[in-house]
């Protein structure tokens, strides 16, 4: 049986991790087998490419 799949990704700043994470478990959570999974990964530096702001100001 073939399940479609999607990728997501979204940055967002550390505070909001745990909100953003709890919207997509109650949104995404049907109870069958390929719901998704979510990784909690840390991103060392954002460039804004178009105006060369860098950190929390390119996000």
């Amino acid at each position: 049986m073939f399940v479609k799949k999607v990728k997501i990704e979204i940055v967002v700043h550390d505070n909001m991790v745990d909100q953003v994470v709890n919207c997509i478990q109650k949104i995404a959570h049907t109870g069958n087998p390929g719901d998704g999974k979510i990784f909690i990964i840390e991103v060392d530096d954002t460039i804004k490419i178009r105006t060369s702001e860098r950190g929390s100001e390119a996000i």
